[in-house]
């Protein structure tokens, strides 16, 4: 059987009523790859439902709330926040390690296995870094990229996307600022915003920034990042099953 991946999903109010959601090309991203997609709500039973799954993969979305990481708020104008998605997601984390799942995060995704290893955020890179001249939240289609990556040579995250060095789109104001123990920086933007991260070891642990699911089609680098993903996936549960 194709391995389950359990995907994380958005917060949001509309009219007064919370709805959980998630856009396609998340779905359509595991499926190329081979994946089962599995989709878990923002409630405490998302948690027990991962037993279930070979991988988790950690979605864009909505601001984190800068209490989840011990930090006042700076006054900046926050989008999304959710407490219940903060909650679940990091719970997920904290669950996947347990299981020894692979786990694979995408812009808020990275950022929130950051602070759920004991990282922080930058709140807003605009207000942090008035003088840089990219556009960290760009207002082109989201199949289009506007800024380059390097990665670093000999990196995971550099052999599964196959290059060091790539064009990529971007949908964020904040980013991961103080590293969690254990943890690499494996890819940073011109303006050293940290770009990509992973943790050394044989379990499949890594993050990045961009959006590689809106990239799919015309972008080696991003199928590479969903292929080895649920390649690990795969992996995860012909080991389990040998186990059974």
């Amino acid at each position: 059987m194709k391995p389950i991946v359990g995907i994380s999903m958005s917060r949001e109010v509309t009219e007064g009523y919370p709805r959980d959601f998630l856009r396609a090309t998340y779905i359509d991203a595991v499926r190329q790859a081979g994946g089962v997609p599995l989709l878990l709500a923002n409630c405490d039973e998302s948690v027990q439902l991962l037993e279930r799954c070979d991988g988790l993969l950690l979605t864009g979305g909505g601001d984190v709330d800068p209490t989840t990481f011990g930090a006042p708020d700076d006054g900046t104008e926050w989008a999304g926040v959710s407490a219940d998605r903060d909650r679940t997601e990091l719970a997920l984390v904290h669950e996947a390690e347990r299981l020894n799942l692979p786990v694979f995060g995408i812009c808020r995704g990275l950022q929130v296995m950051a602070v759920a290893y004991g990282g922080t955020l930058i709140q807003d890179i605009p207000r942090r870094r008035p003088d840089s001249a990219l556009h960290h939240s760009q207002k082109e289609f989201r199949e289009e990229a506007t800024h380059s990556v390097d990665l670093e040579p000999g990196s995971r995250v550099a052999r599964v996307a196959g290059s060091t060095h790539f064009e990529v789109n971007s949908f964020h104001h904040q980013a991961v600022d103080r590293v969690p123990d254990g943890w690499r920086v494996v890819g940073r933007a011109s303006d050293q915003t940290i770009e990509a991260l992973e943790r050394p070891g044989e379990r499949y642990l890594l993050g990045v920034q961009w959006h590689p699911e809106d990239l799919t089609g015309a972008h080696p680098p991003a199928q590479h990042l969903f292929e080895q993903f649920v390649e690990a996936c795969q992996a995860f549960r012909a080991g389990r099953e040998q186990h059974v």
